[in-house]
């Protein structure tokens, strides 16, 4: 059963529904809190209507632009996966035209963003485009792309930040050292911690294609070890953000709910074995929104106090 479990898979019959399950829209919902959050922390008072609405079209085409990518950069594989053989490019819902359509006009909305934003976001948008573009050969290169696609939501909160603290900024320097970067190595270690536990499911593929993953690696066991120890670090690490970055009571309470759910998928797969790899993923979904929007609600209270 969990071998058969892709949440990539079509379900709709529509061509928008297959357009919509491509590029998983519902991973713009996910992404988007990192981006403020990043914004928010970096620069409070640098935020205002016109800068949400672009950093908002900037992480909507940056994505939809990566994930259409990434169906079509990995066709071979997922023709040749038997967990991936329904996702809309394998199965011709989506063409490859349109698929590249997608990349083309996400890239578009991407750059025009950035560009719209100040210099600095214009200047650096190429290094997030790299990333998010290059992540689907990371896993033909070396093995642990799991690092890789942890980076491409870890710049979310990057993008965020350069989109804000660039608005009054004298200098690159100044806007670098306005980034929170605990928050982005986080983000990373966090993405990375379910990733590498997702990819179990492709244990015997992985190795029978020769590609790379920690499970393929170093085993089942090691990469549930590893899941947890950055899941560990990820909780150290957003509990110094706290005083790092001057958060307050939301951001605290966001961390303790962040450890729990942290906490509860790894008490499920060593309750339930790797059948609760699906159940143990979907609970990023509510834990993505809790540090994200907790941060942002955080900063933004305090902004007001101030």
């Amino acid at each position: 059963m969990v071998a058969s479990w892709d949440p990539g898979r079509l379900r709709g019959r529509s061509r928008l529904a297959a357009l919509a399950r491509l590029v998983r829209i519902e991973h713009t919902l996910f992404s988007l809190p990192f981006a403020y959050a990043g914004a928010l922390v970096a620069c409070s008072s640098c935020v205002d209507l016109r800068v949400a609405v672009l950093i908002g079209l900037a992480v909507l085409g940056l994505r939809t632009a990566a994930m259409a990518f990434n169906n079509i950069a990995d066709l071979d594989i997922d023709r040749e996966n038997p967990r991936t053989r329904m996702r809309p490019l394998v199965t011709g819902a989506v063409s490859l035209r349109d698929a590249w359509l997608l990349v083309v006009l996400g890239s578009l909305l991407y750059y025009a963003s950035a560009a719209m934003l100040n210099i600095y976001t214009l200047a650096l948008s190429p290094v997030l485009w790299v990333i998010a573009m290059s992540y689907p050969y990371a896993k033909r290169v070396h093995w642990i792309p799991h690092l890789h696609l942890g980076a491409v939501l870890g710049f979310v909160v990057f993008g965020g930040a350069v989109a804000s603290a660039g608005m009054n900024a004298a200098n690159i320097a100044e806007v670098l050292s306005s980034v929170p970067w605990l928050l982005v190595v986080a983000v990373t270690l966090w993405v990375a911690g379910f990733d590498t536990y997702y990819a179990i499911m492709d244990y015997e593929f992985d190795k029978k294609m020769g590609l790379g993953s920690i499970p393929a690696r170093l085993g089942v066991r090691n990469a549930l070890r590893l899941s947890a120890l950055m899941h560990l670090a990820v909780f150290l690490l957003l509990t110094a953000s706290i005083r790092v970055y001057g958060l307050d009571g939301i951001a605290a309470l966001t961390v303790i709910v962040s450890g729990i759910l942290l906490g509860y998928q790894h008490y499920l797969l060593a309750r339930s074995g790797l059948g609760a790899i699906p159940k143990a993923f979907n609970t990023n979904l509510v834990l993505g929104l809790v540090i994200g929007l907790g941060i942002a609600a955080d900063r933004i209270l305090v902004y007001m106090k101030g």
